[in-house]
């Protein structure tokens, strides 16, 4: 009897397994409130250069539409006249220089943000997007560091210790003193909402029944998603940014009660001969569910037996790009998922582009995320790839429709964002239960592992696209647009997975080329065989 089996008789998703997901899915809304509250504390209040303004001039009584030019561009943001009145625009042909004496800015919106306080506009603009890639590198320092952790250490300390690490250093990051320790304390940040994330999915995973699981594993997307809505609001509250990023950090630390509630992986403590420990837990859920059972030890040494015979096999990342169909179709899974975080982050980062009020918009996208997630339960059974391709297509097409809208019809660049942040969304819940089907049993873990990685990587470059606008003020939408089209056409060279069993062996991926080649290899041994049986009649 393997852990499925057990899981069966104690029950798949009974009480104790409820309880469970309340514990993993709480921390989502607070890993929402860190991944997303750059939006707040990064934006870029309409400001202007101090030498071009009267010198009555306050905040509150300057006229910021001065900032804009025909093109859209900022002109008196970034310089100053240095000749006639001092309100002069550098395109009314007056000599200029750079901004040397600060920046007055707007405090309609914000009352402060790390752009308003660091200066970290004009020529400083680019640190602003750096630092947020420094965040999003982060996450991916933590997949490789608290992923292997987890596997040797065990999945409940190192989500203990990762909220730890999430909430001393969120609040540390609330007291920076410059945007360089700021930027380290968030890359702290950024490692442990990795830690958190994978783990508590998996710990989440290795306690659910089979016909649960892919239920299951939407739930924490739900939470995420409730957090994305629920920033909205804590930002349109708190408009200073320490202020802010105290708010969603120091709630961090109540998860200590952590220590006692969130109990262990029992199939990791089987799959690592602490099967006393295990059993302890298991008897407990088992008791919790109603479905009390003997504690009989024979069967965590089945169990270990049939793990130990799986693993005398071993397979390495070379496999997964060894033979041509396993390659194309890693190479191809690799791509969607980079494309689908480097869209998903590239729009969920810079919603102020779209030129209406960013707290509605970042509700409007939060909301979004409920009937992307919801409507994948509805497709996935019906077709994997046809799923994939459909929503990447309707991403990617909205996209790039945003671009052939003025921008002085901001609401219909918002929706039609909105729509793309729907499909990508969608093609994000997605990839994760098609990469699983497509990657065989031996080399499973490592092809989802290297998707992970590029989904990190995507991460990493999100914020950077939009230094695109630099050379051409359409370039990252139409950048989020061709990828994820691109993606949907290389879905088509993906098998159906829907319905059919997972494969277990490369030798299952290839079929007909393997096939091929015994089919070869029999001809030539009976043609031998043929050549050998002549010869002996002639004798």
């Amino acid at each position: 009897m393997n852990f499925d089996e057990v899981l069966s008789k104690i029950g798949g998703f009974g009480k104790f397994q409820k309880l469970l997901y309340v514990w993993i899915c709480v921390p989502q809304i607070f890993l929402a409130f860190h991944m997303l509250v750059s939006v707040f504390t990064g934006a870029v209040p309409p400001h202007l250069c101090r030498s071009t303004l009267p010198s009555a001039g306050t905040p509150s009584t300057l006229n910021f539409s001065l900032l804009s030019s025909p093109d859209g561009l900022p002109e008196l943001s970034c310089t100053k006249a240095l000749n006639h009145s001092d309100a002069a625009a550098p395109g009314d042909g007056h000599l200029t220089m750079s901004c040397q004496e600060g920046w007055e800015y707007s405090t309609e919106t914000f009352q402060s943000t790390i752009v308003t306080e660091w200066n970290l506009v004009c020529s400083n603009a680019s640190l602003n997007n750096l630092g947020s890639s420094i965040y999003m590198s982060g996450l991916l320092v933590g997949a490789l560091l608290f992923g292997y952790l987890a596997d040797k250490y065990g999945r409940r300390i190192i989500i203990l210790i990762s909220l730890a690490i999430q909430a001393t250093f969120g609040v540390a990051a609330a007291f920076a003193p410059n945007f360089y320790i700021y930027t380290a304390l968030r890359f702290m940040v950024g490692t442990s909402i990795s830690g958190v994330i994978m783990n508590a999915f998996v710990l989440g995973t290795e306690w659910t029944g089979l016909r649960q699981r892919m239920l299951a594993g939407i739930i924490t997307d739900y939470f995420f998603g409730f957090g994305y809505i629920i920033l909205a609001g804590v930002a349109y509250l708190i408009r200073d940014w320490r202020k802010l990023q105290l708010a969603i950090s120091a709630p961090g630390f109540l998860f200590f009660i952590y220590i006692w509630v969130l109990p262990k992986s029992a199939r990791w403590l089987m799959a690592n001969d602490r099967n006393e420990e295990a059993w302890e837990v298991i008897l407990k859920a088992a008791e919790m569910n109603g479905k009390p059972i003997s504690k009989d030890l024979e069967m965590c040494q089945v169990y270990q037996t049939e793990d130990k015979t799986a693993l005398k096999k071993k397979h390495s990342l070379f496999d997964l790009v060894r033979t041509p169909t396993m390659r194309k179709q890693s190479l191809i899974v690799f791509y969607l998922w980079f494309v689908n975080v480097l869209v998903y982050y590239g729009l969920s980062l810079n919603i102020s582009d779209f030129g209406m009020n960013i707290y509605l918009t970042q509700m409007i996208f939060g909301l979004v995320e409920m009937p992307a997630r919801t409507i994948t339960l509805f497709t996935l059974n019906r077709s994997r790839k046809f799923s994939q391709l459909a929503f990447l297509t309707v991403g990617g097409s909205a996209c790039l429709l945003t671009t052939c809208i003025p921008s002085d019809l901001s609401i219909v660049r918002t929706v039609l964002a909105m729509i793309g942040k729907f499909g990508i969304t969608a093609s994000l819940s997605i990839i994760y239960v098609y990469s699983a089907e497509v990657f065989p049993t031996v080399i499973r873990q490592n092809g989802i592992g290297i998707g992970s990685m590029c989904a990190r990587i995507g991460g990493v470059l999100a914020p950077m696209m939009y230094l695109l606008r630099n050379i051409n003020p359409h370039a990252p939408m139409v950048l989020s647009g061709l990828c994820p089209l691109l993606g949907a056409g290389l879905t088509l060279m993906l098998p159906e997975t829907a319905n059919k069993p997972l494969p277990d062996t490369i030798k299952d991926v290839e079929g007909e080329i393997l096939s091929d080649e015994e089919d070869s290899v029999k001809t030539a041994i009976l043609d031998l065989r043929n050549v050998t049986m002549d010869s002996h009649r002639t004798d």
